[in-house]
């Protein structure tokens, strides 16, 4: 593979950040502070209901501008419109990536091969509602005449973890009499247990893969259709409780879904980017199409905030920028979602996948081998309870962990002083991340503490917490449709303008291709094919004689 120019290590810009970073290289965020008593408010900014401090990180005006010239000079504002109005920005598959045209409430018309996606996305989102609405208010019943109680969202990767985020966010708004159950995992346990949770005559199935050939989606649905027809045996009744959300309308067919019961899904969204469409169906079944709608247009109006705000005030540009800095130029190889809230606690396992299957690149967007880092690992979990565990590592580790610290003003479940505790919590992590504790303020508190000079001397070290370390604080009134779909959509923006930077198709994921491609020849031999299948490596070859000697065949 032919090396890579390196146009973008070679700009003036990414030069100058690099003596930027020479410079601060001894400074500490806390004399920056010192220095200067309005840098949070001058490090704050806000849009679409979220605000963002800034002000914790290891910059100075002069690094924001030089990153913002770095944007610049990388066409951002050209990219970012030809993403926003449809262009093929997926190079690889010749495709364009219109998951803002999901979320666009009618107004502006966007043509792809001829044809107005907005109109047919507004069609969609009726369907949906008459759906919901039907579903909800039990006029649309199962085979026995019964109201549905359960609806079962088979799905895997985008199709799972959009909607599960989304539908764990927005419990507060639930509806009731509607339970929302996911199934992605091949491993046979996750639909058993599914299963036993629920009742044949009161449930509904949506089956989520555009091509309806994904394995793992394919083979869980036709275990729940194998249940669902042990307790009916008619298959016609197949057709009122199997739907399915896909490209491939004659594979639902086959499978017994009436293709009235097929909800579209275009090549223009990618799966990491689908929860928007009728991969939804899961969210609107669980808080109803109004609040769908209302997560809809926290989403666009986060679009809209990235498409008109200036660059210096424009939530996922400053995101992207500070990622850009500390992956390139301070080589943290992490970065850390912390949200502070229990209802949010899926979304480090969404933001994983969005930004590590579309940044998790090696070659720019012609093919040539990257000079620079891409995408760093994406990580986290939810509130006070990582402070018991990993958060000891981003204090007193080795390692450069930047972090987001995500927290409502206000809890939907009010309870003693729980919020105000959880709130002390956050602030106080963040800021013991930047200011941290000093050697001779360690010793200090022993010396307080009554300790001897040995003792002092020997325990000190230990309880030095370097500091200096970068995070950002992301707040929102409350946990809400509309400031829950701004948010999602703020990180969609952020990780596509690293992707500008690094000059890499965040659209495509050949490498999760491989792995389905390597195992339709391993699963034969797994169930006893003895024909002459080539031979793998000699690991796989013995795990499959170990696999097949167990009595798996």
């Amino acid at each position: 593979m032919p090396a890579h120019p390196a146009v973008l290590t070679s700009t003036p810009e990414w030069q100058r950040l690099k003596e930027h970073r020479k410079r601060l290289d001894g400074v500490l965020m806390k004399d920056l502070f010192s220095e200067d008593p309005e840098r949070a408010k001058r490090y704050f900014t806000e849009g679409a209901g979220l605000f963002l401090d800034y002000s914790k990180n290891r910059i100075t005006d002069e690094v924001l501008e030089t990153l913002f010239a770095l944007a610049k000079s990388c066409n951002l504002e050209a990219r970012r419109e030809a993403l926003l109005q449809g262009r093929p920005v997926n190079v690889t598959e010749n495709r364009p990536a219109l998951h803002t045209a999901l979320r666009n409430p009618g107004s502006d018309a966007i043509t792809v091969a001829g044809q107005d996606v907005v109109a047919e996305v507004q069609r969609t989102l009726k369907r949906m509602e008459t759906l919901v609405d039907d579903v909800l208010s039990q006029r649309r019943t199962g085979f026995t005449g019964k109201p549905f109680t359960d609806v079962v969202s088979i799905g895997i990767g985008g199709s799972y973890l959009g909607p599960k985020l989304v539908g764990e966010a927005l419990q507060p708004y639930a509806k009731a009499g509607i339970r929302c159950h996911y199934v992605a995992n091949i491993d046979g346990t996750e639909i058993c247990e599914t299963l036993r949770q629920t009742d044949p005559e009161t449930t509904l199935f949506l089956i989520q893969s555009k091509s309806f050939q994904t394995q793992e989606t394919l083979e869980n649905s036709k275990v729940a259709r194998q249940w669902f027809l042990k307790h009916c045996v008619d298959e016609q009744a197949v057709s009122k409780h199997f739907m399915a959300v896909t490209a491939n309308v004659p594979a639902a067919q086959d499978f017994g879904i009436s293709s009235d019961n097929v909800f579209p899904m275009w090549d223009w969204v990618g799966g990491r980017y689908s929860l928007w469409s009728a991969i939804g169906l899961p969210i609107a079944f669980t808080v109803g199409m109004a609040n769908f709608r209302a997560l809809l247009a926290g989403a666009h109006a986060m679009d809209q905030h990235f498409r008109e705000a200036p660059l210096a005030q424009n939530l996922p540009v400053i995101m992207a920028m500070l990622g850009i800095w500390y992956t390139n130029f301070w080589d943290a190889e992490t970065h850390a979602i912390l949200p502070y809230d229990h209802y949010l606690r899926s979304l480090p396992d969404h933001l994983q996948q969005l930004d590590m299957e579309s940044n998790g690149k090696s070659v720019t967007r012609d093919g040539t081998a990257l000079a620079w880092q891409s995408g760093p690992i994406i990580w986290g979990g939810v509130g006070a309870n990582g402070q018991h565990a990993y958060h000891q590592l981003i204090h007193q580790g080795t390692r450069l962990i930047p972090a987001d610290f995500i927290i409502p003003l206000k809890t939907h479940n009010p309870v003693a002083t729980h919020h105000a505790d959880l709130f002390a919590n956050c602030l106080s992590q963040s800021r013991a991340m930047m200011a941290g504790k000093s050697l001779e303020k360690a010793r200090a508190e022993l010396v307080a503490e009554g300790r001897s000079e040995a003792e002092v001397e020997q325990l000190a070290p230990h309880k030095v917490i370097p500091g200096n370390k970068p995070s950002n604080t992301l707040t929102m009134e409350k946990v809400t449709p509309e400031t829950v779909g701004a948010l999602i959509a703020l990180y969609e923006h952020r990780t596509f303008v690293q992707g500008v930077i690094w000059d890499v198709n965040s659209f495509d994921q050949w490498g999760v291709e491989l792995g389905k491609q390597l195992g339709k020849g391993i699963l034969p031999r797994l169930l006893g094919d003895n024909s002459d299948r080539p031979a793998s490596d000699s690991s796989t070859d013995h795990l499959i004689e170990l696999f097949r000697s167990n009595g798996n065949v």
